[in-house]
């Protein structure tokens, strides 16, 4: 068996043989923190379609320090370049080359944006333009080997074969810190590259601006239009040591040239501006000398950033940087302590709990100031202002574990999506946002979702009735994505907005939500409107052929109807196999409209046993046979609640050889670990959940699904100072199955467990057998 910590592990045995009470035992084990990190590895998802980034960050960061491994455009030929998708983190562990390091990155998105501030050291003849992967020494970039590069929670390290440099990189919430280990040089140079980015294209950059205020010091800003298309980063840029000579590659000539032309820009000249900087410092090194750079980003200036790197990095000791932001993940992972039989679970479970808590990301100055939606500057007075909200992935598992193990955060984010409304000319909640910018992307307004739950679970610093305002208000913008027709008809025709059912279904669920939340604060009023709004989803259930699908606006079904396809059929990112599933609101009612028990677990066996022809996904970019169980697709967000559902019927233990076969087959150790986009730790917080055994089907209810649990051991250190225990009886890779449950010693009558009886602390007992419980429990 692995463990953690074997001398701590055997003195809880003690204690248990002594007749200590579960819980001290727990208290005893939460007392002395362990190292979890060495358990990370930020290269798991780097490969493949799991769009994460190995570089250096801290929990929430607004700064992730990252390596790019090469400059696709994303367009070709003035038309979508498909080949720029796998660079939405910037990183390919496929890839031979690394062309720099920029300081902002998304984990796992299916969409990109950021890289900002690429810094590249160099040695040799100056270059000023990346090259190409085919020929490294045609550019800046360099080759490099995995068999060089280091990858732990705040810290990335990687040999530059090229320019024989060792790069090294750590950060803070804000100040992104470098330690380039050079060779003797007269030609030793550091490129700052303020025309890269991720998903780049002509004109993206709006305009860049950079001032030298002395040897050491650069300032300046970088304003983009791109997924955000108003969006301004201020940086302050400093040296280590100072620079021999400073310059800039030549611009482009315009129509209009001013006055600039007396001066010479391109050398050592202190002010620079225009749409497309690229910059280099020149040094003279000795073998082996350390330079050293630090870039602390701010949304608001120049100075303020400038303030962020003085508080946050007032020395230059990178190892103090390291250890102490280290520190901050290892306080972070021990908020739950587990025991695994295999090493690779152990590994699976805390790189999970690693990609899960990168984002959304901190979004303010340390004086609290951040730029708002409206574009003017906010100051936060009593919440940490957070950004870049995935919420279409991010509501059905990764706000639901923050209400367990990052309470405060979690509320302090529903604060952050109240400005976002307060700030929004639409009134509306967060739809996917980021960077003081809404960029519409994805379906459903799943903010409210994110509120609900909180209200729901009592996770509440934040106004209760205002929020669920906000809620209503979102939910009534009649031009956003057919909700005129949905409010009006009860579903949204396809022939009037695409991707209908999808839309329908997912209005429908946030509207059981909102109703939940009005619920919970005695707003009956709200509660019948929303809770009839969210039955919306018999609407679009087609009785003939028993799936969901697409209407037309005279009512009558779309014709060419084929429920394994992906395109043209009314659902974004999924079929109507899976999307059919999608009622986690009223599960048993779903149930009975499908046919009733029996046929409906002959169909959810079907989902996973069934065959998914190539042909359903091969022009899908983001869905591989990587991602699939028979049609089953884990590695996209809508089935996610799917094999939970089990539970309403009289077949619980159908769900708990599924749920084990998916932790299995879906994450594993390795860059190419991940079945799929881990959509800012959608993915991860699914395996989290899943390997504790219970899951949130329908965030905004009180409960959870049980399921069959990974975990030998796991303690949950609650923010309330309580202590949740996870515990296994003959956990094996065989015994996948649930025989009984107890619940601070009692008996599980139903398959469910209370939020409640988490916070509360306590202990649950999984009693493990290689033979399924065909009664309920």
């Amino acid at each position: 068996m692995i463990t953690i910590n074997r001398r701590n592990f055997l003195f809880g045995i003690s204690l248990l043989m002594l007749g200590f009470t579960p819980n001290i035992n727990a208290q005893k084990k939460i007392n002395e923190k362990r190292n979890l990190i060495q358990y990370v590895d930020p290269m798991i998802g780097t490969a493949k379609m799991g769009h994460t980034y190995p570089g250096a960050t801290v929990p929430f960061g607004s700064v992730q320090l990252s390596p790019e491994t090469d400059t696709i455009a994303y367009g070709l030929n003035g038309k979508y370049n498909g080949e720029v998708y796998k660079y939405c983190a910037g990183y390919q562990y496929e890839d031979k080359t690394i062309v720099g390091f920029s300081h902002t990155h998304f984990s796992g998105t299916g969409h990109s944006d950021l890289g900002d501030f690429l810094i590249m050291p160099t040695t040799g003849k100056l270059q000023l333009n990346p090259g190409v992967a085919s020929k490294p020494l045609s550019g800046y970039r360099s080759a490099f080997l995995h068999s060089t590069e280091k990858a732990e929670p705040a810290y990335y390290s990687v040999f530059l074969e090229d320019h024989k440099i060792k790069a090294e990189l750590t950060a803070t919430t804000r100040v992104g810190m470098h330690q380039y280990t050079f060779p003797k040089s007269d030609e030793a140079h550091i490129i700052l590259d303020l025309t890269s980015g991720i998903y780049n294209y002509d004109k993206k950059n709006v305009w860049t601006f950079v001032r030298v205020e002395n040897d050491t010091l650069i300032t300046g800003y970088r304003q983009t239009n791109g997924w955000a298309r108003t969006r301004t980063v201020y940086f302050a840029m400093s040296f280590s040591k100072p620079i021999k000579s400073y310059g800039q590659a030549a611009q482009e000539k315009s129509v209009y040239r001013g006055f600039w032309g007396k001066f010479d820009q391109t050398k050592n000249f202190p002010e620079m501006a225009g749409q497309n900087l690229k910059l280099f410092f020149d040094f003279n090194t000795n073998e082996g000398e350390k330079i050293k750079i630090k870039m602390a980003l701010s949304p608001v200036s120049s100075a303020a950033a400038l303030e962020n790197m003085k508080k946050e990095t007032p020395d230059w000791d990178f190892e103090k940087v390291k250890k102490q932001s280290q520190e901050v993940w290892n306080k972070e992972l021990n908020k739950v302590q587990v025991e695994t039989i295999q090493k690779e679970d152990l590994v699976n479970f805390y790189t999970a709990m690693y990609h899960a808590f990168l984002g959304p990301t901190e979004y303010m100055d340390l004086d609290r100031n951040y730029k708002g939606l409206d574009m003017n500057v906010h100051k936060a007075e009593n919440f940490t202002n957070y950004t870049s909200y995935s919420l279409w992935d991010t509501y059905r598992a990764l706000h639901p574990l923050f209400n367990i193990v990052q309470p405060k955060r979690n509320a302090d984010m529903v604060s952050s999506m109240l400005a976002h409304s307060d700030q929004s000319v639409h009134k509306m909640l967060p739809i996917w946002s980021h960077y003081a910018n809404e960029n519409w992307c994805m379906i459903g307004y799943h903010s409210v979702s994110v509120v609900a739950d909180a209200i729901v679970k009592g996770n509440v610093s934040f106004d209760a009735e205002k929020a669920l305002q906000a809620c209503v208000n979102t939910a009534k913008v009649p031009y956003y994505d057919g909700l005129e027709y949905y409010m009006k008809q009860g579903y949204v025709p396809e022939d009037k907005n695409g991707s209908s059912v999808s839309k329908t279904l997912e209005y429908a669920y946030d509207d059981w939500a909102i109703a939940q939340a009005a619920k919970k604060l005695g707003k009956t009023d709200v509660y019948n409107e929303f809770i009839e709004r969210s039955k919306n989803y018999k609407n679009v259930y087609d009785e003939k052929t028993g799936f969901m699908r697409p209407k037309l606006n005279d009512g009558t079904f779309k014709k060419e109807f084929d429920p394994l396809d992906t395109h043209g059929q009314g659902f974004i990112e999924g079929n109507s196999w899976n999307y059919s599933l999608y009622v986690p609101q009223d599960p048993a009612d779903m149930i009975k409209m499908m046919g009733g028990n029996d046929k409906f677990k002959v169909r959810l066996d079907s989902l996973f046993n069934m065959h998914l022809p190539d042909k359903y996904f091969e022009n899908t970019e983001d869905i591989t046979r990587d991602g699939i169980i028979g049609n089953y697709v884990h590695g996209n967000e809508p089935s996610h609640h799917v094999v939970y559902l089990y539970n309403w019927t009289d077949s619980p233990w159908k769900s708990q050889d599924k749920i084990r076969m998916i932790l299995k087959k879906m994450y594993r150790n390795g860059a190419d670990g991940l079945g799929g986009n881990d959509d800012f730790g959608q993915m991860s917080a699914w395996y989290i959940f899943s390997s504790l055994g219970f899951y949130p089907v329908a965030p905004g209810s009180d409960e959870y699904a049980l399921g069959s649990p990974l975990m030998k051991n796991a303690i949950l250190n609650l923010e309330n100072g309580k202590t949740f225990e996870v515990a296994t009886v003959n956990q094996s890779d065989k015994n996948v199955f649930v025989s009984k449950v107890l619940l601070n010693g009692k008996e599980f009558s139903r398959p469910f467990l209370k939020h409640e009886d988490v916070m509360n602390g306590g202990k649950i007992t999984f009693y493990m057998s290689s033979k399924p419980n065909k009664k309920n429990y």
